[in-house]
């Protein structure tokens, strides 16, 4: 007991008094959950199973900061035990919404009247309501239809002060737990800070989306994929308007099997899309979950909620397209470990035999799948936790793309059973010279797509 109070003591100094008081709460609601777990603990299994539970519980009750950081580490492999990223994943980002009153005091600070007289129609019950924002419907005076984004009032506040005690437990944690560098806790906070802040600035948000779209029209081919428009004159750090588009959720396959759409061919042209974003233009949505892509009324793709953003510089472009045919083409591991030396700041190199077999014993069983069995989206996962266990700070743009791949190959099992994302020439020539040499990149991924292709049908 006295050194848990010599770090809540440490953990709190230099504090101001709003900071304190929120460490006292946070402080009790973890107490008052762990409390909770003592007599129920018997087994190891039960006694990681009902503390897990009792984590996503006052990770609930402690509001969006610890909301968003359990769902980080639902979808980030190696930063929390697999029972609790099981458990977290549960953890819904659904609040009760805020009064009116509070988005019309919000709208007149940012926009400089009230909701009636910036809009013709301001519907006053939200169309959904998240930890960071709600979202209301309304009309412009020119009667486009709009959706405008609201953020909880003083939401901001509140997310600094539970950064600042989150980095200040990093770095005891750092400091006196061995295991705690291998998580490398600082790292994870960090990381964690600059995603929940972008999410803060509406601003920013509105920008990525116009620069996302951008890019996918570059080159031409992405006239099927769509992106809200931003309505800069009501758009601020606190309030983000664009157009309103109709459609259906992507998982919405009741609604979407009525209308006779190609399915498959709209899944196709939209992760094309995202891998041409990624690994070309190095800046790609970092959260394409289910509520966050759409079909329209045409059965056109629309991409949404540009809150969380991924950017690829250079070097890691080109240690993906360097590391993942090495996997995919050649089986050579090795070539992957030292791919994932070169993205991350090692803390205590390892001998990359040893890590190219780890990697050996965890890929291989899955390559040797049937191709309609193998998840690359699960493969990338597993070796970002290789990383992790190897004390490497991958980048968070690693885990995004990994994620994202999981989300992509669970749609094509409902859209689109019969087709392999990854023997998909068109989209695997982005991961060897993308687009500037797309004869070399398409070369590669024919070498690719036959080479699984002969796999399949010695297995068959």
């Amino acid at each position: 007991m006295a050194r848990a109070r010599g770090l809540t003591d440490e953990a709190i100094r230099g504090f101001g008094l709003r900071e304190v008081g929120r460490a006292a709460t946070t402080a009790r609601v973890l107490t008052r959950h762990g409390l909770r777990f003592l007599p129920h603990s018997r087994n190891k299994e039960d006694r990681s199973r009902i503390a897990s539970s009792e984590a996503k519980h006052a990770f609930a009750a402690l509001g969006p900061t610890y909301v968003k950081l359990a769902q980080l580490g639902a979808s980030s492999p190696g930063l929390f035990p697999q029972v609790l990223a099981d458990e977290f994943r549960s953890l819904l980002d659904e609040v009760p919404p805020f009064d009116y009153e509070e988005v019309e005091k919000l709208i007149v600070e940012e926009l400089g009247d009230k909701p009636e007289m910036i809009f013709a129609r301001f519907d006053r019950v939200p169309l959904a309501s998240a930890s960071i924002a709600q979202v209301h419907t309304a009309q412009l005076h020119d009667g486009e239809e709009v959706v405008v984004k609201i953020q909880r009032p003083g939401i901001k506040e509140r997310v600094e002060g539970d950064l600042r005690i989150l980095m200040r437990l990093a770095k005891i944690l750092e400091r006196t737990s061995g295991k705690g560098r291998m998580a490398n806790p600082i790292a994870v906070v960090e990381d964690f800070a600059a995603t929940l802040r972008e999410e803060l600035n509406f601003v920013g948000e509105a920008r990525a989306m116009e620069a996302f779209d951008a890019n996918l029209r570059a080159y031409g081919k992405n006239d099927d994929i769509r992106v809200p428009s931003v309505r800069w004159p009501w758009t601020t750090r606190r309030v983000l308007t664009m157009e309103r588009i109709y459609g259906y959720k992507i998982d919405d396959l009741f609604e979407l099997n009525t209308k006779g759409w190609d399915l498959a061919g709209t899944l196709k042209k939209g992760v094309r899309a995202w891998m041409e974003a990624a690994l070309e233009h190095g800046y790609f949505h970092g959260d394409v979950h289910a509520g966050n892509l759409m079909l329209d009324e045409n059965g056109v793709m629309v991409f949404l909620d540009f809150g969380i953003m991924g950017r690829l510089d250079d070097k890691t472009k080109e240690v993906i397209r360097h590391g993942l045919p090495a996997l995919l083409i050649d089986g050579d591991f090795k070539e992957v470990a030292k791919a994932i030396y070169e993205l991350g700041a090692i803390l205590n190199p390892q001998d990359l035999d040893e890590s190219a077999r780890d990697i050996a014993e965890i890929v291989e069983p899955i390559m040797g799948a049937p191709l309609s069995e193998i998840s690359y989206g699960q493969i990338l996962v597993d070796i970002v936790r290789i990383g992790t266990r190897y004390e490497v700070r991958l980048p968070r743009e690693m885990v995004l793309v990994a994620k994202q791949m999981l989300y992509f190959e669970r749609y094509a099992k409902l859209m689109a059973p019969d087709w392999n994302i990854m023997n998909d020439p068109e989209i695997i020539s982005f991961l060897f010279d993308g687009l500037e040499s797309q004869a070399v990149g398409q070369a590669g991924a024919d070498e690719f797509a036959t080479k699984m292709t002969s796999k399949d049908d010695l297995a068959g």
